[in-house]
């Protein structure tokens, strides 16, 4: 028979169990900080501005007035979609900052 088949319930797996917990603990408060967390992305010598929370929510965009005056259409997209991209990015960065070390920490219990 395998160790531990007859063992009582609640008595197999109990420091797993409560590892799982912690960890899902910490993974709970990382993502809050990072909803918290805001990075600027920034393009066009600062013509446009994205800023992006740490769980990839767009906070907002700004674009400098002057650039209204000059720029067409095409340009102005190009530069959000830069912008946009630039902050996802970062943000995504941020969140593989935050959340790889807890990541790791599944490793140890055995996923």
């Amino acid at each position: 028979m395998a160790k531990g088949f007859n063992r009582p319930a609640g008595m197999a797996g109990g420091g797993m169990m409560q590892q799982i917990k912690k960890l899902q603990e910490q993974m709970e408060a990382a993502q809050a900080q990072l909803a918290e967390q805001t990075t600027i992305a920034s393009v066009g010598g600062g013509a446009v501005k994205v800023t992006m929370t740490g769980n990839q929510v767009c906070r907002s965009v700004e674009i400098n007035p002057d650039l209204l005056k000059e720029a067409d259409a095409d340009m102005l997209q190009d530069l959000v979609l830069s912008a946009v991209n630039l902050a996802l990015e970062q943000s995504r960065q941020m969140a593989a900052e935050k959340m790889g070390p807890l990541a790791g920490g599944m490793s140890g219990l055995g996923f």
